[in-house]
């Protein structure tokens, strides 16, 4: 499966999530975008019971509904009491409702939140997450493209101290090209100067598996094709372009 070569070479940060996971305390994930934090995390978190999986997270109700979603899915006794109607019912429930629920359900209880792509989260969703944190007891593993306050904002004070943090890093330039080949091999990439391409899309992707898969498959369109040779730089310029569209 090509999601295998996704995690090609993490084997290392693998072990360090579950070790994570295992040890049931709050902690913040954060490295570039494409580097694989969904990824690893939805890899490893399904090996675990009692995990709540949060991807989006834009405002606190956000948050509160889809960890009552997830916990009415997994038929949790304080969630089947008062939906009688499943979904429905949860769906006909005010915010302060929900919260009172997920905090019935949450409290002192076993479970683990993960709370994903955080993106300059708010005062208030940073106050929600310290509430599970701290008034909960509930560990929070927090996801963000950095560890920097542009990022993870508000959040960011409830990680003080640097075991709290986990970073997950770009491939190094030989672990890069190895992945880079076995990309270009799965999707069928196949040019006279395939070899400089990906020596191009290890610097310009700069190791970062997200970035260099993505160019490896627009390689794959006519238009960057001439004579069995990739046209290396409108490729480029027009991932530049759509990354900045992003």
């Amino acid at each position: 499966m090509l999601a295998d070569l996704t995690i090609f070479g993490r084997d290392e940060e693998v072990e360090q999530l579950r070790t994570r996971f295992a040890a049931r305390r709050s902690f913040l994930l954060h490295g570039p975008a494409g580097v694989g934090k969904t990824l690893l995390l939805r890899l490893v978190f399904q090996e675990f019971a009692d995990v709540l999986y949060s991807p989006q997270n834009p405002t606190p109700l956000s948050l509160y509904r889809t960890l009552a979603e997830s916990l009415l899915a997994l038929e949790h006794p304080v969630l089947i009491k008062t939906c009688l109607r499943g979904t429905e019912s949860l769906q006909a429930k005010t915010a302060t409702s929900v919260k009172g629920l997920v905090r019935e359900a949450l409290h002192n209880s076993k479970y683990l939140v993960i709370v994903d792509h955080l993106a300059s989260p708010s005062q208030a969703l940073a106050a929600s997450i310290r509430e599970l944190m701290l008034n909960w007891s509930v560990p929070v593993i927090a996801v963000s493209r950095s560890a920097h306050m542009e990022d993870v904002g508000f959040v960011l004070p409830l990680f003080p101290d640097r075991a709290e943090r986990c970073a997950l890093r770009n491939f190094d330039p030989e672990v890069a090209h190895r992945f880079a080949a076995g990309c270009a091999e799965r999707e069928g990439l196949t040019a006279d100067n395939i070899e400089q391409f990906l020596d191009r899309v290890v610097e310009y992707g700069d190791g970062n598996p997200g970035a260099m898969l993505q160019m490896i498959r627009m390689a794959k369109a006519p238009k960057y094709s001439h004579q069995n040779q990739i046209k290396i730089a409108p490729l480029y310029i027009d991932y530049r372009i759509a990354m900045v569209s992003q």
